[in-house]
């Protein structure tokens, strides 16, 4: 996709791409998923961990951005650098499929908020939910078939509109606060069971990591961005102000209802928070909030998900099929599979117990491997001391914040347990097949020794996990 000056996105657009991919369905649910899991003790050293964990990621995106200006689409394209071109694949597939899942989490919860006025909705799981849905997606798909930069401008204007509710949320929350009854929530409340700190803040990371999904959202742009430098700066300006609401609203509603009240309450939780506090017009306010947030998150990943697989293409590590272009230059083919993709995880919603959990806790677990893989390839670089000649004490910071990175990646894939990596086998082994097929286009050899023995870990993974769902030890 050549770029041009109409299509060149300000630090303000990049920001805006920032904020409005992570602003989406996950604030809006986490004063429940807290209050299931912790009080307010255990919710700040989770956000003490996650908090740290992200930025320090955020951090490593930052320096790769200003130091590798030639790789594109980062999430990919920095996996591919370090480590080769199948774990490149890996990365861009287990990006693109977490997206969509992630896409599909905005639309159960949507159906689920209406739920709350229209029963026929419920859990946004229903049939009626799930034809609403599609047709929902295949509007927004022919939206933006018209053109990216009309999309990306309507996402600036959304992000704009819909931290409103949040932040009215907030004060209403602040002028409400009740010192005791926040006090009395501190340690984990009443009428709730006993669990170690440590089960309690493990029990929250997968969210988190959810919330903080789309902090690579200028990264994956910087080929738009008029200055390279813009797109470290988006991330962290973007990253600073979505934590600050995020804490804000996991944490305030300790002060003014029970956490078993709040532990209790149907999702979109946010809602029925503020709700109780001032009465039904709360809950039809911030549901207006989300539907505005997650249509804009929604539309958001939507270009991401197309970006990544069309970038993936145009480098060969997709077939060629996937780089084609409309006459908007947008990458029709690769939009075109993404909303398939949604479309078929949007119907075995119908099956789920829980559906916005389960989407939420796949695509956190799917987007692990691609962070996994940049942090790793920031921390190779620091150690090879690649871009750093004659700035050893910068390479020595970008080294530390990298191997931390790392750490908190390979922390979350073992507080998200196994059941959470089977699940995202199963998708990464069949998903191989397109990287055969991008090889074979190529008439290049498939697997090196390396990638043989990736592969068969994924196989395994894939059967095993496969196995588990037909002999009911992995539920969804």
């Amino acid at each position: 996709m050549a770029s041009n000056s109409a299509q060149k996105l300000s630090l303000y657009a990049l920001t805006g791409m920032v904020v409005g991919s992570m602003v989406g369905a996950g604030i809006f649910s986490l004063p429940r998923t807290f209050g299931i899991a912790t009080g307010p003790f255990g919710a700040l050293i989770a956000w003490s961990i996650a908090g740290t964990g992200m930025y320090l990621l955020a951090r490593v995106f930052q320096f790769l951005a200003e130091r590798k200006p030639d790789l594109d689409a980062g999430v990919y394209a920095y996996a591919k650098a370090g480590f080769g071109d199948y774990p490149g694949f890996l990365s861009a597939f287990g990006y693109w499929v977490g997206s969509c899942i992630g896409n599909v989490s905005y639309w159960v919860l949507i159906k689920s908020t209406l739920g709350a006025f229209f029963p026929v909705f419920g859990d946004g799981n229903t049939a009626i939910a799930i034809v609403v849905a599609s047709l929902g997606i295949w509007i927004f798909h022919f939206m933006i078939l018209r053109g990216i930069q009309q999309a990306t401008f309507i996402n600036t204007v959304v992000t704009i509109a819909k931290i409103i509710p949040i932040l009215v949320f907030i004060l209403i929350l602040f002028l409400a606060f009740k010192f005791d009854l926040f006090r009395a929530n501190f340690w984990g409340g009443t009428n709730m069971p006993e669990t170690s700190l440590f089960e309690q803040v493990r029990a929250t990371m997968f969210v988190t990591v959810f919330v903080f999904l789309g902090i690579e959202g200028a990264s994956v742009y910087s080929r738009y961005a008029k200055q390279r430098s813009d797109v470290g700066t988006a991330t962290i300006l973007g990253f600073a102000l979505v934590t600050c609401l995020m804490v804000l609203v996991s944490m305030l509603p300790y002060a003014v209802l029970e956490r078993a009240d709040i532990a209790g309450m149907r999702q979109p939780s946010m809602a029925a928070v503020l709700e109780s506090v001032v009465g039904h017009w709360g809950a039809v306010f911030v549901s207006i909030g989300l539907l505005v947030s997650v249509l804009g998150a929604y539309l958001a990943w939507s270009l991401i998900c197309a970006e990544v697989l069309f970038t993936a293409a145009r480098t060969n590590d997709m077939p060629r099929l996937f780089a084609k272009e409309n006459a908007n230059k947008v990458p029709a083919a690769a939009l075109w599979l993404t909303n398939i993709v949604v479309q078929l995880f949007v119907i075995t919603t119908y099956w789920s117990q829980d559906a916005f959990a389960l989407m939420l806790n796949l695509t956190s677990a799917m987007a692990l491997i691609p962070y996994l893989l940049v942090a790793g390839y920031g921390l190779l670089m620091a150690h090879r001391g690649e871009t750093y000649e004659g700035q050893a004490q910068k390479r020595t910071r970008d080294m530390i914040i990298a191997a931390v990175a790392v750490l908190y990646t390979i922390f979350l894939l073992f507080a998200g347990g196994t059941k959470f990596l089977l699940l995202s086998a199963i998708l990464y082994g069949p998903g191989t097949v397109l990287y055969i097929w991008a090889r074979r286009e190529q008439n290049k050899q498939v697997f090196s020794t390396t990638d043989w023995i990736l592969f068969l870990i994924a196989a395994v993974g894939c059967i095993a996990g496969v196995y588990g769902l037909l002999n009911g030890s992995i539920t969804i």
